[in-house]
C-alpha cells in the first residue's frame, strides 16, 4: 500500500472517484465508491481494527488453543475410571494415535471431539438462518453499530457463562452449548463489523485495512495467550486443575468488554442509501430471497464468490477449531505446549496477514486466496501422512499453515467489500456469513464421520477438513471478479 500519510489521518485517494448510480438500488453502486476523495481519520481505522483484537480471545484462547482442547475435550469430562486408563506413570496422558486405537480413554476423547463437531454444526445452522436477516434489518434501520453492540454483548455473556463450567460429565453439554452459542453471536456481530469496513476504507485501501483488522486479531491473540503463559509460569494458575480454565474464561470476558468500546465510540455508520426496505422479521426472508435473485441476475460473480467462499471458509474455520484437538490428542501437546504453539502461530499469522493486505491491494484478492488455500491443503496432507514424525513435524507444519490462514480470511473479506452494492453492506456480509455457515456442516460433519469410520482415531478427521478445502479451491478457480473490482 503506497498511500500512507505521516500524520494522524488516512487519506482516501481521489484519482478513482466514481459517482454513485442515480438508481441507488443498482447493484453496480459499490459502497466503497462513496469513500473516494474522503479523508478517513486514523483513529477510526484503529478503533475499527481493535474489535478484532477485542473478540480474538474467544477464538484463540477459548476455542482454539486453551479452553476447548485442554479442558472441554480432555480427561476433565470423562468418567473417572475411563480417564484413569489414559494416565501414565509420570502423570501425563497417553497420545491417542493409531497405536492407541481401542483404548477406552482414547475412545472417550474421540467421542468428546466428535460431540464438539455436532455442536459446531448446530451453531452453523443457526447462523445460516439468522445472519443475513439480521444484517438486512441493520441495513434497513441504518443501525449496524447497534447490532454490533448487542451481539458483542451476547458474546461477553457466553464467555462469562464458561466461568461456571466445572469438570465432570454433567457439565460437558453446558460447555459445548456456550461455545456453540458464542460462535453464533460472534458470527452475527462479525457481520456488522465487516459491514463497517466500508466506513473506514476506500477502494484502494480496503485490502490494507482488512488485513490490519485480521492482523490486530492475531496479535491480540498473542498477547492474550502470553498472559495465560505468564500466569502459569508465575505460579498464579495451574494447567492441571479445572479452576484455571474458569479463570481464563473470566479474563477473556473482561478483555472483550474493554477493547470493544472504541469501535462503538469512534466509527461512523456507513452512509444509508435507503435501498433496503423495512419489513417485519419473517418478511425479511422474502426480501432475502429477492436479494439473492438480484445477485444472480445483476452481479453473478458475487453470487458465485459467496458460494465458493462458503466452502473453503468452512475449511479454514475447521483448521483452527479442530487443529488444536489434533495437537493435544494425537501429538501429545500439553497445556503449556498448546499455549506457546498458539502464541507462535498467531505471531506468524498476524504478520503475514498485514503484509498480504498490501499484496491484495496490488494484485487483487483472488490470487492471494488461491495461493493460501493451496498451501493449507499441502499442510494438512503432510500432517496426516507424516504423523509418525511426531511433535517436531506438527510444529513446523503449523507455523507454515499459519502463514496461509490469515491472508485467505482477510482477502476474502476484501474481495466481497470490493463488490458489495452500496447500502447493502450488512445484508451482503450477512449472506457472506450465511453461505459460509450454510456449508459449515461440511467440515464438522466430515470430521466426525472420518473419526467414526477410523474407530475414533482423531487424526483421520483431518482428511475431512482437507476435502472441504480442495472443493473450495476448485470452485474459486472458476469465479471471475467483476471488472470494477479487478481494476
Amino acid at each position: 500500500m503506497t498511500n500512507e500519510t505521516p500524520d494522524s489521518e488516512v487519506a482516501a485517494p481521489t484519482s478513482l472517484t466514481v459517482p454513485v448510480a442515480a438508481n441507488t438500488g443498482a447493484i453496480a453502486a459499490v459502497g466503497l465508491d462513496l469513500q473516494e476523495g474522503k479523508v478517513i481519520p486514523r483513529k477510526q481505522v484503529l478503533s475499527w481494527a481493535l474489535w478484532d483484537w477485542a473478540t480474538q480471545p474467544f477464538n484463540t484462547v477459548l476455542l482454539t488453543f486453551v479452553w476447548v482442547p485442554s479442558f472441554l475435550t480432555s480427561h476433565f469430562f470423562l468418567a473417572a475410571d475411563v480417564a484413569a486408563q489414559g494416565l501414565q506413570a509420570d502423570g501425563s496422558y497417553i497420545k491417542c494415535d493409531s497405536a492407541a486405537a481401542g483404548n477406552a480413554y482414547c475412545d472417550g476423547i474421540g467421542q468428546l471431539a466428535a460431540n464438539l463437531g455436532w455442536g459446531i454444526t448446530a451453531a452453523g445452522i443457526l447462523i445460516a438462518l439468522l445472519a443475513p436477516v439480521m444484517g438486512q434489518r441493520a441495513d434497513a434501520a441504518g443501525r449496524q453499530k447497534l447490532q454490533l453492540a448487542i451481539f458483542t454483548g451476547l458474546l461477553v455473556l457466553c464467555q462469562f457463562g464458561l466461568f461456571f463450567v466445572d469438570e465432570g460429565q454433567q457439565w460437558f453439554l453446558l460447555g459445548v452449548s456456550l461455545i456453540a452459542i458464542g460462535s453464533v453471536v460472534s458470527e452475527i456481530a462479525g457481520v456488522n463489523y465487516n459491514a463497517l469496513l466500508v466506513s473506514v476504507s476506500t477502494r484502494k485501501t480496503v485490502g490494507k485495512v482488512s488485513g490490519l483488522g485480521w492482523g490486530f486479531g492475531y496479535l491480540g491473540g498473542i498477547v492474550a495467550l502470553a498472559v495465560v503463559v505468564g500466569a502459569i509460569v508465575g505460579g498464579l494458575l495451574d494447567g492441571n486443575v479445572a479452576w484455571t480454565f474458569r479463570i481464563v474464561a473470566l479474563g477473556c470476558t473482561i478483555w472483550t468488554i474493554v477493547f470493544a468500546i472504541p469501535i462503538l465510540l469512534n466509527v461512523p455508520e456507513p452512509v444509508s442509501l435507503g435501498v433496503v426496505r423495512k419489513v417485519n422479521f419473517f418478511a425479511s426472508y422474502i426480501e432475502l430471497a429477492k436479494s439473492i435473485a438480484r445477485l444472480w441476475k445483476e452481479t453473478r460473480p458475487t453470487f458465485w464468490f459467496l458460494l465458493a467462499s462458503a466452502v473453503y471458509r468452512d475449511g479454514l474455520a475447521a483448521v483452527f477449531t479442530f487443529g488444536s484437538v489434533i495437537a493435544g490428542a494425537v501429538f501429545g501437546f500439553d497445556f503449556i505446549d498448546l499455549v506457546i504453539f498458539g502464541i507462535v502461530l498467531n505471531l506468524v499469522a498476524g504478520l503475514s496477514t498485514i503484509l498480504s493486505g498490501r499484496l491484495d491491494d496490488r494484485i487483487g484478492p483472488k490470487p492471494v486466496i488461491l495461493f493460501a488455500i493451496g498451501g493449507l491443503v499441502v499442510c494438512t496432507l503432510t500432517v496426516f501422512f507424516a504423523a509418525e514424525l511426531g511433535k517436531p513435524l506438527f510444529w513446523v507444519v503449523g507455523i507454515i499453515l499459519a502463514m496461509f490462514v490469515g491472508p485467505a480470511q482477510s482477502s476474502s473479506r476484501s474481495f466481497l467489500a470490493r463488490v458489495t452494492p452500496a447500502g447493502r453492506e450488512g445484508e451482503i456480509f450477512g449472506l457472506y456469513a450465511t453461505t459460509g455457515r450454510a456449508a459449515s456442516w461440511m467440515a464438522s460433519l466430515l470430521w466426525g464421520i472420518f473419526i467414526a469410520i477410523a474407530a475414533n482415531q482423531i487424526l483421520y478427521g483431518i482428511l475431512g477438513i482437507t476435502l472441504v478445502l480442495v472443493v473450495g479451491f476448485v470452485l474459486l478457480v472458476f469465479v471471475r471478479a467483476p471488472e470494477h473490482a479487478r481494476a
